[in-house]
């Protein structure tokens, strides 16, 4: 781990297709980036290894939403773009954010988001830093589980995080939670239970709407306020 100051992170839009957002994200920056990737339409993203007969096609078919494959670990996340912001975190190996213990690796990027939440108002937001926790439910539904970097209130995700890495490259996909439909996203990969009690949307953690544009804001501020160093 280098004691050097990083750069700011250098902050980029794009909008696309889940698919089109997924496969472009991966390419190789001159600097750290955070990239607010900003999907033109929904879709249920499976984990890289994820079993496709998870998937309920009655359910998916119903919604009318294409299944795509991340190239990161996990399990599958409903990214609908009015009830997700979704933030990439891309790092060379040069620079001074880089660790190379995978299991503490986004720790940095949970504390980015935990200020983030906290300017808007979240009362102690965590940052996990132990291992993969949560029950059977995870192997189904993304956001029941808690992994190392990933933010929570009160015991509830609010921020998922998932990591896909090179000898060269770090790519932190990042995911806030506006809005949870823990049930719905359940039904989609065969879960009758649902998934309500897992996760949390910033709605309900402040008692109010909030908007995409407004998560957005607070992240770029939390990173020009305290461009990371890992810890």
């Amino acid at each position: 781990m280098s004691t050097t100051r990083p750069d700011p992170l250098v902050v980029e839009f794009v909008d696309g297709s889940v698919e089109e957002l997924l496969d472009l994200s991966f390419e190789e920056p001159q600097r750290a980036t955070l990239r607010v990737c900003r999907p033109t339409a929904p879709a249920l993203v499976l984990g890289s290894v994820q079993p496709a007969d998870h998937v309920d096609g009655h359910a998916v078919g119903r919604a009318g939403l294409p299944v795509v494959r991340r190239r990161s670990g996990g399990s599958a996340v409903l990214v609908d773009p009015g009830s997700v912001v979704w933030v990439d975190v891309t790092l060379p190996a040069s620079d001074p954010r880089w660790v190379d213990d995978v299991g503490r690796a986004a720790w940095w990027v949970g504390e980015l988001w935990a200020a983030a939440l906290g300017a808007l108002g979240v009362e102690a937001p965590v940052v996990h830093r132990g291992a993969l926790a949560g029950d059977d439910r995870r192997q189904r539904v993304c956001f029941a589980g808690i992994g190392p970097g990933e933010v929570t209130v009160g015991g509830r995700k609010v921020v998922g995080v998932a990591q896909r890495r090179t000898r060269d490259l770090a790519r932190f996909q990042t995911m806030a939670l506006l809005r949870w439909e823990g049930r719905s996203t359940g039904a989609l990969v065969g879960m009758d239970d649902g998934c309500d009690d897992v996760a949390v949307g910033l709605d309900v953690v402040l008692g109010r709407a909030v908007e995409s544009d407004e998560v957005v804001a607070a992240v770029i501020a939390a990173a020009a306020d305290n461009p990371g160093q890992p810890v």
